[in-house]
Parts: C-alpha cells; sequence; structure tokens
C-alpha cells in the first residue's frame, strides 16, 4: 500500500504538467554563483599513503548562511579500483551516514591534524598511488580536484571551474553545499534516483534530479520518490572503446542535482562531501566495485522467484482463498500470496482482525498452502498506534524506542490515526523490534515482511495532538485524511533551512507530510539529516529479527531505499499507474536499480490504480513475468484485476509466467551472481554491449543476466514490435527455430500478437531451463534441458554457462557448506566436431537432490553437415539406446551478406546426473 491514492483531475494534472515544465525551466538557467571558493594552505601525506590537506574560505558571505571557515581535506586510494575523497569542517564533527549503519574506513581524526602547522602545499599537485587506476590531482586556490583514470590519462571528475564553465567553486556552508564537475559533451549518464524517468535510463539535461525520501505516487515524473540514491555511472565511447565509472556522494541530506550535459552541480542541505569514485571500465565491473563497498546484494530464496499476487482490499480470508483456487483453477502459476493491511485489528501493526482474519482459520490457510511450497507475506508500516490497550505500543512506551520531539515521542498519523514512529537508529528499538516481530510469526508463521511507508510517511505535517472531543480518523471518510489538530513547525532552522531542495517536485518544506525536522533520533540525531535513512535503518532491523526467528534466508520488501539497502531487502517501485506510460517507465525504473545495488526489483504488475484496460494488462503481464521481482498489486478503490480476470490475460500469463518458470534455475544463478558480485539481474543493454552505442540510451528493451533479451510491446494497439539487436546471433526462446543474425546490429520487426512476447537468447551462451510448473518447489524437481547457443553457421565457436543451487533456506547463500553445487557447463564447435561438457564444483548436493539433465539442443551449427556417431561420457550410442539424436532446420533472417544455412541439433532421452561431470561429442559430417 499504499499511500493515499493519487487519483488527479483533468486540472490538477494540468497542474502537474505545468509545475513539471516550470522545473524545467529553472533547472536550466545558469545557476547563481555563490562565493570566491576555498584555498589549499597545507597538504601532507599520511603513513597510509593518503592525503591530509587544510582549505579556508576565500571571501565569507551569507548567502545561504556563513561558510565554514576551515576544512578538512582527506584522500585516500582504498583499493585498486575505488577513490575516496572527504570534505568536512576542520574544526567540528559534522554529521555522516552511521559507520555502523554501512561500514567503511573512518576518515582522518580531526584533532589530530588541528594545530599543525600550515605548510605550504606541497609541489606535486598530482598523486599517482602505485596500484590505483584512479590518480587524483588539485588546484590550489580556487580550490578544486580532479579524478583522471590512469589507463587513459581521461578526466572522470573535475571541480574546478573557470570562466567558460556553468558552475562556481566550492562551497560548504553549515546548511548548503555545493560542488560541480566538467563533464564530456557524450557522456552518458545513468542513476541519480528514485525517480519516474520520462525520457528513459539516460539522465536528460535539464530534468530536476531532488534526492529525498518522500511519500509522493511514482506517477510523478521528475520527482523525488521514495529512495535516495546519490550514485550515477558514467559511460563514454573513446575511440570505439568503451569506459563506465561510477561517482558515489555518500550524503544522506536532501540534495539538488542539476545536469546541463556539460556539467553536473550537487546542492546538499548539510552533512559532509563523502565522494567514492569506481574506476569500472566496465558496466559490471563497476557494479562489482560499488556492491563490494556499499554491501552486496541479499541472498533471496528460490521461492521468490516464483509469482506474487497481492491486493489492497482482500476484506477477509475467505477472499484470498478463493484467490489461491482461482490462479490454481486457471493454471497460472503462484507461490506467494500476501495481504495488504486488510488483516489487521484497526490497521494496527502485529494484529489481526479476530473477525475477517480469525488467527485460527488463518493458521489451517497457512498450512495448507505451505503444505504444497506456498509462502505467504504481510505489510507492517512503521507508525505504531498510539493505543494504551495495545500490547505493541504499551512495550515501545516501556523502552523508550519513539522518536521524539520536545523531549516526547514525535505525534503523526497514518493508516490506524495517531502514530509513534520507531527509531530504528536507537540499539533499544532494534531489540524491541526483533521481539514485535518474533511475537508476531509465533501467531501468524509468514514467511517474510513487506515494509511500507517507510520514508517516513506522514498524512499530516508539523506538531500535532489528538483532538479532543472527536474520533480520528472518523472511520468513514479517506483514511488519509489528516485529523489530528496540527500547527506548522518554522521556528528552527532545521524546519526551515536557507535553501531550498526541490521536494516532492513542488519545493515543499522539508518536514512536509513526515516527521518534522527537527524531531530528534537518538544519542541527539535530527531527523533533518537522518531522514532519507529511516526506510533503510529499518531494513536492516527487520533483516535481523527474520533471521535470528528461524535461521531461514530472510525476504524482505521495503518501498523506501537507501544506499546499501540491497543487502537486506528487495524493492518495488511504488503506486504505480495503470497506463501505457506507467508501464513503460517501468522499465527504466528497474533498470536502474541494478545499478543501485539492488536487483531485486519490480514494479506493480497492471498498475496499482485505477483501472488496467483488458489490452494493457495482456501486455504487462508479458513484461512483469521477466520483472526480477514479480508481483501483480492493486488498489483497494480499483477493480479487482488479478490475472485470471480476463481470459485473454490468463492465457498471456500462462504463455509468460510458464516461461518465467523455466527459466527459474537460470533467475537463481543470477540472484547467486548478484550475491556474489552485485551483478544486476536485469539490465541495460549497454551491459552487454558496451561497444554498440546504439543501445546508451535503449529503455524499452532489457536483459535478464548478460546474454536473454526482452522485446516486449509498450504501444497500445500493437501486434509487432520493432527491437534493436546487436551484433551476433539471436535465437528466440519461445521457437528456437527462429534466428536472427547481423554483424552491426538490425533493427527489426518483429510479430507480437495479444499473447507472444518477444525473448531471444544471445549466441556463445548456455541456458540451463526446466519444465515448470505451478510452484516453484514443484518446477525446481523436474528434469533439465540446456540450450546451447553457438554464433549462426560458424565452423570454430564456443558458448559457457553456469549453474547454482542450493538449500535456498539456509541464510547464507555460498559454495563450500556442504548444501550447494556449482556447475560450469561449456560448448566447442571445431573442425567438425561438437563437445558439450561439464564442471561440477561441490557434487554432493546436487547428487542428493536427483536432479539431471533430460535435453541438449544445440542451436547455430554448420547446416551443411548432419549429426552421428554420438558419444555419451566416452561411450558410443548405439541404435539399442533410448537417446534420440535428431537435426532440425533453421529459419535465419540477417541484414545482408551470404545467406547462412543453420540447423540445430538435440539429444532428447538423456539422464545425466547434474552433480556428475560429463561430456558428449558428434561430428556434424557432410550430408551425403
Amino acid at each position: 500500500m499504499v499511500s493515499p491514492p493519487p487519483f488527479l483531475t483533468l486540472s490538477s494534472l494540468l497542474l502537474v504538467l505545468l509545475l513539471c515544465t516550470a522545473g524545467v525551466k529553472s533547472s536550466s538557467t545558469p545557476p547563481t554563483k555563490i562565493g570566491n571558493g576555498y584555498r589549499l594552505i597545507s597538504i601532507e601525506r599520511t603513513p597510509d599513503g593518503g592525503l591530509v590537506g587544510h582549505l579556508v574560505v576565500n571571501q565569507k558571505n551569507n548567502i545561504y548562511g556563513p561558510d565554514i571557515p576551515t576544512l578538512q581535506l582527506s584522500v585516500k586510494h582504498e583499493t585498486h579500483d575505488r577513490l575516496r575523497v572527504h570534505i568536512t569542517d576542520a574544526e567540528k564533527q559534522r554529521w555522516e551516514v552511521p559507520y555502523n549503519l554501512l561500514p567503511r574506513e573512518q576518515p582522518p581524526v580531526l584533532k589530530q591534524t588541528i594545530g599543525r602547522s600550515r605548510k605550504s602545499p606541497i609541489t606535486v599537485a598530482e598523486t599517482d598511488y602505485p596500484g590505483s587506476e584512479l590518480i587524483f590531482s588539485y588546484t590550489t586556490d580556487p580550490f578544486g580536484f580532479a579524478v583522471k583514470r590512469k589507463s587513459n590519462g581521461q578526466t572522470l571528475f573535475n571541480s574546478s571551474s573557470d570562466e567558460s564553465d556553468p558552475f562556481g567553486n566550492l562551497v560548504f556552508k553549515d546548511q548548503y553545499l555545493e560542488i560541480s564537475t566538467k563533464l564530456p559533451n557524450d557522456a552518458s549518464l545513468y542513476g541519480l534516483g528514485e525517480n519516474t524517468q520520462p525520457h528513459g535510463i539516460k539522465l536528460y539535461p535539464n530534468d530536476p534530479y531532488t534526492l529525498y525520501t518522500t511519500d509522493i505516487s511514482a506517477i510523478n515524473v521528475n520527482t523525488d520518490l521514495y529512495g535516495s540514491h546519490p550514485v550515477y555511472m558514467d559511460l563514454r565511447n573513446v575511440d570505439g572503446k568503451p569506459y563506465a565509472h561510477s561517482v558515489l556522494l555518500l550524503n544522506s541530506n536532501g540534495m539538488d542535482v542539476f545536469y546541463r550535459g556539460t556539467s553536473l552541480t550537487y546542492k546538499v542541505i548539510g552533512g559532509v562531501f563523502d565522494f567514492y569514485f569506481f574506476a569500472g571500465p566496465t558496466p559490471l565491473g563497476v557494479i562489482d566495485q560499488y556492491t563490494s563497498f556499499v554491501g552486496r546484494p541479499a541472498p533471496m530464496p528460490y521461492w521468490s522467484l516464483g509469482f506474487h499476487q497481492c491486493r489492497w482490499g482482500y476484506h477477509n480470508l475467505s477472499v484470498v482463498e478463493d484467490v489461491v483456487a482461482n490462479y490454481q483453477k486457471a493454471q497460472i502459476p503462484l507461490d506467494v500470496i500476501w495481504n495488504d493491511d486488510d488483516h489487521m485489528d484497526g490497521h494496527k501493526d502485529f494484529t489481526l482482525n479476530p473477525i475477517n482474519y480469525p488467527q485460527p482459520k488463518l493458521s489451517a490457510f497457512l498450512d495448507k498452502i505451505h503444505s504444497i511450497g506456498m509462502k505467504y507475506i504481510v505489510l507492517i508500516d512503521p507508525g505504531i498506534a498510539v493505543n494504551s490497550s495495545y500490547g505493541v505500543y504499551q512495550r515501545g512506551i516501556s523502552n523508550d524506542v519513539f522518536i521524539k520531539y520536545e523531549d516526547e515521542p514525535y505525534l503523526a498519523q497514518v493508516w490506524p490515526g495517531a502514530v509513534y514512529f520507531p527509531d530504528f537508529l536507537n540499539p533499544k528499538t532494534v531489540s524491541w523490534w526483533g521481539d514485535e516481530i518474533r511475537r508476531f510469526h509465533e501467531l501468524v508463521p509468514v514467511d517474510g515482511l513487506w515494509i511500507d511507508m517507510n520514508e517516513a510517511s506522514n498524512f499530516c505535517s508539523g506538531k500535532c495532538t489528538i483532538p479532543k472531543g472527536k474520533q480520528c480518523p472518523t472511520g468513514t471518510g479517506p483514511g488519509w485524511d489528516c485529523c489530528l489538530d496540527c500547527k506548522n513547525i518554522t521556528k528552527t532552522r532545521w524546519d526551515a533551512p536557507p535553501y531550498k531542495i526541490n521536494a516532492s517536485g513542488l519545493q515543499k518544506p522539508v518536514g512536509f507530510k513526515t516527521i518534522a525536522t527537527s524531531a530528534v533520533h537518538y544519542n541527539g540525531v535530527l531527523e533533518y539529516d537522518a531522514h532519507s535513512l529511516y526506510g533503510f535503518s529499518q531494513s536492516i532491523a527487520t533483516h535481523k529479527a527474520l533471521q535470528g526467528l528461524e535461521g531461514k534466508r530472510p525476504f524482505i520488501l521495503s518501498r523506501s531505499t537507501y544506499v546499501g539497502s540491497g543487502q537486506y531487502a528487495a524493492h518495488w517501485t511504488g503506486d504505480n499507474q495503470g497506463t501505457w506510460e506507467n508501464l513503460r517507465y517501468s522499465i527504466s525504473t528497474m533498470l536502474n536499480f541494478g545499478i543501485f545495488g539492488v536487483p531485486m526489483v519490480g514494479s506493480d504488475i497492471c498498475g496499482f490504480y485505477p483501472q488496467p484496460t483488458e489490452e494493457l494488462c495482456n501486455r504487462w503481464i508479458e513484461v512483469g513475468a521477466f520483472y526480477p521481482f514479480s508481483r501483480d498489486h492493486a488498489n483497494y478503490y480499483s477493480p479487482r484485476q488479478e490475472l485470471y480476470q480476463w481470459e485473454s490475460v490468463a492465457e498471456s500469463a500462462r504463455n509468460a509466467l510458464g516461461m518465467r518458470y523455466k527459466l527459474l534455475p537460470y533467475l537463481y544463478t543470477l540472484n547467486y551472481e548478484a550475491h556474489i558480485s552485485g551483478a544486476p539481474i536485469a539490465r541495460p543493454l549497454f551491459f552487454s554491449f558496451p561497444t554498440y552505442t546504439e543501445v546508451y540510451g535503449l529503455s524499452t528493451q532489457f536483459l535478464l543476466g548478460s546474454s536473454l533479451m526482452v522485446s516486449p510491446v509498450l504501444e497500445q494497439g500493437k501486434s509487432e514490435v520493432t527491437a534493436l539487436f546487436p551484433p551476433g546471433s539471436w535465437y528466440s526462446l519461445f521457437d528456437i527455430t527462429q534466428t536472427i543474425t547481423s554483424k552491426g546490429g538490425l533493427k527489426v520487426t518483429l510479430d507480437a500478437p495479444l499473447h507472444v512476447v518477444n525473448v531471444h537468447l544471445y549466441q556463445n551462451t548456455i541456458l540451463p531451463m526446466q519444465q515448470g510448473g505451478m510452484i516453484s518447489k514443484e518446477a525446481r524437481k523436474t528434469p533439465f534441458n540446456l540450450i546451447v547457443t553457438l554464433p549462426a553457421g560458424v565452423s570454430d565457436g564456443e558458448a559457457k554457462g553456469n549453474l547454482f543451487i542450493d538449500d535456498d533456506e539456509l541464510p547464507e547463500m555460498k559454495l563450500g557448506n556442504g548444501y550447494s553445487t556449482y556447475i560450469d557447463f561449456y560448448a566447442t564447435v571445431a573442425k567438425g566436431t561438437v563437445k558439450v561438457w561439464s564442471e561440477v564444483q561441490e557434487s554432493k548436493f546436487a547428487l542428493d537432490q536427483g536432479l539431471h539433465i533430460e535435453k541438449i539442443s544445440v542451436l547455430g551449427l554448420d547446416g551443411s553437415g548432419q549429426a552421428s556417431a554420438l558419444v555419451v561420457d566416452g561411450k558410443p550410442v548405439t541404435g539399442a539406446s533410448n537417446i534420440e539424436l535428431s537435426t532440425t532446420k533453421q529459419n535465419v533472417l540477417e541484414d545482408g551478406g551470404d545467406k547462412v544455412k543453420i540447423v540445430m541439433v538435440e539429444i532428447k532421452n538423456l539422464s545425466l546426473d547434474v552433480g556428475k561431470n560429463f561430456a558428449i561429442t558428434w561430428n556434424m559430417g557432410t550430408k551425403g
């Protein structure tokens, strides 16, 4: 759920469009240059090879407050590929993202450098640290710094301005920090979120980019949404060679980022400059380096990759039971059934409605679905109802776990009415939260938790009291109307900072519809500083609680996220709309979260509100079946939209989800790769084709892993789709006899009737698939098929693939624990001989599962030959064997040149143990 339904009248929609346009205009005007920057007065090397320097302000002014007179600069090459540049007040400790939430090296302690002689700067203004790919250089007056790539001298970041630059010098005030970097014209930037980007995945010059966690519907474009990820990836093509790097500003305060094509400017309302530069040079390398620092993505249980169904408005348990039964009747796969807040007693966390969701009947239902492998997840909001008879509230008060304002718990309103917000920066709160989850799990053995409204969302603003003499909420009108008695808070500089970020896309006060920014957390931390960390800190506490319950792998879905959230939670993209535009937007948002290190992501299929058309829901499930996190979810006020509600949608769902369930072993292996290297599950095409500049802005197609491409229909009334195919050979996954091949890339118009989605597999790949099923637990037991794709018609070629399987209930996802197996698959064709083989690591677990490979299909072989002389594990296959060897002609669409004749060879009725090495060979002799 679920913020208030964002219904827009025509007039209000026009207003939104006008405001968006106004935002674009304001961000495209040249920025005001504030101050004359700082000068470097001393710099020295530290014992660990870093640099520490001091800066003094050149000329003070009071625009947005007084300048901080002296700054400390520290520079450290932390790894071969990572450079940190940290700038803070030289005299006083300032707010930083807590080191216990995001573990990292501490910068040099301030007092160790204060009071040293202000010696002249060292003469070498460029530091070439041995073993590092990144070079740091600086200018002294006005101070600026640059980061270069050692291998080719390319400047990745340069904060020094001159007369030709549209930006000013470094500014560092208590509540206003500004710094900029030059950019080349041809740089392609991605990231800086969370926001709905109407122009696609590439950052678009002069669009507003504001970072501040906000409960505002995802239908609002170019607006600060639920998460804050102040990181961008920069991809450049230099003389035909691609180079990617990434820049993270680790700062949790609100900020505007102005991208003007040739420059990028940060305007931040607090904290410090804590920059991390990741050298790449490949997009996957960048994500590996980034997640190595912020935390590897959480391992997901196998079942979480199945299909999920939810709705705000399942009024009682019988409705939920009917939904499950109807999915089974329609033969549409379903792994997880969800409850929004309908199961709660009066919207209160960790409770059950005794009439609509009686505990004995719910337990019986859960026993039933658990017995077949289905799972159940419920929502919890952070706001705890102020109710003296409510045990969760009583224990929270007793343990003093709530955020304070003027020494009393801060009062807000969410769905249950008046609430207090737990302070997850307080260790006592983390313990109390874990105990409440334990108590609830004993009542309802849920399989995961959905933490929503954690920006944090508040239906009121300011300082509020519970009204006397009236019911709040009334229980009749919309629950999101503020019914507390509230006063605006503007008396502190935290509630009304001098610089107004573009909060909610409208320059709303930073405390608008959230916790007052002058409220106080544990140890005196201000909400002003910690605001965007709320969902992140709740994810950490919830992860700890779930892992401590039964020692199982947790599954958490969080709406609000921050840098590092992927280590603990999955994400859905919030309250979207059932429109064709929102279907298109969902792809860009999903791809961005892979760049943010949150690979388990998806959007509400068919839209959260108000009502998708039948055609749109057909097309949406054909996209959503390939989201990493695949869930249908709808609004309380919307008509029912489960996939079986329309027979045509049910058919599309059986087709698309049927393929997803066959691909589960591949998706789970991608989940493992994400966990060990950060590699996104869903990726932009430039990840695999960084030299092919035509895909740098492509936002209507995407990859799963490195080589499975989805090209969906995203427009109303279309029965075909024009897709871009990068150079090489592509094989249709739904009809593997169909091939598209090109030397320089090719646009192809593909047939796409209502129930068809085009999915293609790239050359040089070995794809492990199973036979699918109605639930992942059963699908996981079916025999394997391997699809091997070679470049069409080559006489010498190779392909590779892999497979990871484990006990997915274990908290850790790794090899070497006795409960996992990893297999590399290889294939070659050379001199007329085809060989397919495997190399197994840690074979025991796979052997214990009794899994086997039943069929191998090798695509793209030279069509002038015929398969013969089949040998399996050193034994020739004779006519007495059940094993079948067949050759089938494939159809090729190519972009000119010699026509290629290719065939597919299939070996059926195999019974190869997945946990054992195997080797198969045959000859492709010339036809007689």
